[in-house]
C-alpha cells in the first residue's frame, strides 16, 4: 500500500518527506510525492528525495493538475488506496494554535486514511 506525502521546499515539507520516506522503509510499499506549487522544481524535488533517503524505497512524484492541491492530494490518496497521508505542519504563536491552516484542515478531515502531522 501507498503512503502519499504533501511536499514544499520548507522544513515542514523537508520534514514530512523524511517522516514518510522512513514509514515505506520500514513497513514496506511505494512512496507518492506530491509537490505543491511552490515545489515543483524537479531538480529540488529529487535533491530532497535523495537527502531523505528515498533512493532506497520505490517512489514516484505525482504532478498536481488543476488548481487545488489540496483536492488532488486527496484524491490521490483515495485513488492509490492510501494507508497513510503524511503532511508538514509549521510551529505557530500561542494565537495561532486556535486557528489550522485551511488546507490541513481540509486535510484532516476528508481524508479516507489516517493523516500523520508532523514538524520540523
Amino acid at each position: 500500500m501507498s503512503v502519499v506525502v504533501s511536499y514544499l521546499p520548507t522544513p515542514e515539507g523537508e520534514v514530512a518527506l523524511s517522516y514518510a520516506v522512513r514509514e515505506v522503509a520500514a513497513h514496506g510499499g511505494n512512496l507518492i510525492v506530491v509537490p505543491s506549487r511552490a515545489g515543483r522544481d524537479g531538480n529540488e524535488i529529487a535533491r530532497a528525495m535523495r537527502d531523505a533517503g528515498a533512493d532506497d524505497v520505490e517512489s514516484e512524484v505525482l504532478e498536481p493538475s488543476g488548481d487545488d492541491v489540496t483536492e488532488f492530494l486527496l484524491e490521490t490518496a483515495r485513488s492509490r488506496s492510501a494507508r497513510l497521508l503524511v503532511i508538514g505542519l509549521r510551529r505557530r504563536s500561542p494565537v495561532g494554535k486556535l486557528i489550522l491552516g485551511s488546507h490541513a484542515q481540509r486535510i484532516l478531515l476528508d481524508a479516507d486514511c489516517p493523516v500523520i502531522a508532523v514538524k520540523p
